[in-house]
């Protein structure tokens, strides 16, 4: 068994394992003074990992205590906010969006931005796909339906006149997991997929894998939202002073990622191994932080794009939608001091 191979079951026990305490406490609330933070094992996601690893959390919020969950897809966080089983999350747009829409008075609202760029559609080295229109007849895999990825295929296919085997057209669009996209990647049963980092530089390095374009370059000023920081609005409310220290902290990790980022490699390979028990090579992290820029920016208008986006494909209901309120105004809060 490759590396890699164990890196992607690791994963899948550890996502099985927590998801399966969320199951069993979803309906416990959150304790006074506890913050229950979910993210992806993901290179995109390494603010809230150096956050943790580093103790800039900890630090900051030094009456709190902090609990995570590790998750593999958006819509699966979505659901545990809902469950009420985490309490702020880092996650793409696209499951934000369903979240916020979904919720009940609208309680899934954005903090911040925690990443933009990072995902790219990667060929597979047997598959000659060279332009749009060779993805007709092909077999494509993305993560779980409605995610961010996702929903930036099926916009692609719809761009260049395709459509998916479901909608009567010809690509053939598998939604599964990460790991299982590497797996299938191995054994040559799918043309190619998009995906986040690390995972795109893992299925191009290590695999063979042909790098066909950068997302961004899909995006005006090649930037779009790839995380996004969120939270339950509800605990927003009753905890402002947690959340006020904890955006202090995430401020003060984009920063010191940016500033640093060969420490930023060790400690994302040292949470991979204590975590996964398996780590990245130097390289594929270094080329995956590199696709990729940590901000707090939400960029805003490119979540109003995946909104309107993901409306076309269906994945919004029947009677429009309105995202009126998605991002958290912190200073209509006068909890919070020039926290924004």
């Amino acid at each position: 068994m490759t590396i890699k191979l164990i890196l992607s079951v690791s994963i899948v026990v550890v996502i099985v394992g927590f998801i399966a305490g969320i199951i069993l406490n979803s309906d416990e609330s959150s304790n006074e003074n506890t913050l229950r933070i979910a993210y992806f094992p993901n290179i995109g996601h390494a603010i809230p990992i150096i956050g943790m690893e580093k103790g800039f959390f900890t630090e900051q919020l030094t009456d709190t205590e902090i609990e995570t969950r590790v998750f593999d897809s958006g819509p699966q966080v979505i659901e545990s906010l809902f469950a009420n089983s985490i309490d702020i999350a880092y996650v793409g747009p696209g499951p934000t969006i369903n979240g916020f829409l979904n919720s009940e008075n609208k309680n899934i609202q954005i903090l911040s931005g925690a990443a933009s760029g990072g995902a790219s559609f990667i060929v597979h080295p047997n598959s000659e796909i060279n332009t749009a229109s060779d993805f007709a007849g092909k077999k494509i895999a993305v993560p779980q339906i409605g995610n961010t990825q996702d929903i930036s295929l099926r916009h692609y296919l719809s761009e260049n006149n395709l459509n998916p085997a479901e909608k009567g057209g010809s690509v053939i669009v598998y939604n599964i997991s990460n790991p299982d996209i590497y797996t299938l990647f191995v054994k040559g049963d799918i043309d190619g997929a998009w995906v986040a980092e690390p995972w795109a530089t893992i299925l191009e390095t290590e695999l063979g894998g042909h790098r066909l374009f950068f997302e961004e370059d899909l995006w005006p000023d090649k930037q779009f939202a790839s995380v996004l920081l969120i939270a339950n609005t509800d605990y927003v409310e009753k905890n402002p002073e947690i959340i006020s220290d904890f955006l202090i902290s995430h401020h003060e990790i984009v920063k010191w990622i940016n500033d640093n980022p060969v420490e930023t490699r060790i400690t994302f390979n040292t949470f991979l191994k204590s975590h996964l028990g398996q780590s990245l090579s130097d390289d594929v992290v270094d080329i995956s932080l590199s696709n990729l820029e940590i901000t707090s920016d939400p960029v805003m208008d490119s979540v109003y794009s995946f909104a309107e986006k993901a409306n076309v494909l269906g994945y919004l209901g029947r009677n429009g939608y309105d995202l009126s309120g998605i991002f958290y105004n912190l200073g209509s809060n006068s909890n919070f001091e020039g926290d924004t």
